[in-house]
C-alpha cells in the first residue's frame, strides 16, 4: 500500500475515533445533566447526532454510505406503488387463501387423529 493510501486510512480512523468521542460525550452529557429538562437534552442531542453524521460523511465509508442512499432513492423513485383498491383486493386474496388452506389442515389434522385414536384405542 502506498504513502498516501496509508494517510488517508490513518486519517479517516482519526475521524472514527473523534465521532465515536462525541457520541460517549453526548451519551455522558445526557446522564450527567438529567436534572435538565429534556426538551434541551433533546436538541443538544440531535445537534450532537448532527456533528457525527458530519464527522462520519468525511469518510470513505461515510461516502460509501451516502452514495448507497442517493441510490437506493432512484431506485425507490422507479418502483410502480400499487394503488390502495389493488392493496385491499391483495390483502382480500392473501386473507381467503389463508382460511382455505387452515381449514384444509385442520380437516387433516381431524382425519389423522381420528384415524389414529381409531387404530391405537
Amino acid at each position: 500500500m502506498n504513502n498516501r493510501a496509508e494517510e488517508k486510512l490513518n486519517f479517516d480512523v482519526a475521524k472514527w475515533v473523534l465521532a465515536f468521542s462525541v457520541l460517549s460525550g453526548g451519551i455522558y452529557g445526557n446522564a450527567y445533566y438529567s436534572a435538565v429538562e429534556p426538551l434541551y437534552r433533546a436538541l443538544i442531542g440531535v445537534v450532537i447526532f448532527a456533528v457525527i453524521i458530519a464527522i462520519a460523511l468525511t469518510t470513505e465509508k461515510g461516502l460509501l454510505a451516502w452514495n448507497l442512499l442517493k441510490e437506493a432513492r432512484v431506485e425507490i423513485r422507479k418502483v410502480v406503488w400499487p394503488t390502495s383498491q389493488e392493496t385491499g383486493q391483495t390483502t382480500l386474496m392473501v386473507v381467503g387463501i389463508v382460511l382455505f388452506v387452515g381449514l384444509i389442515l385442520w380437516i387433516l389434522d381431524a382425519l389423522l387423529s381420528w384415524g389414529l385414536s381409531g387404530t391405537i384405542g
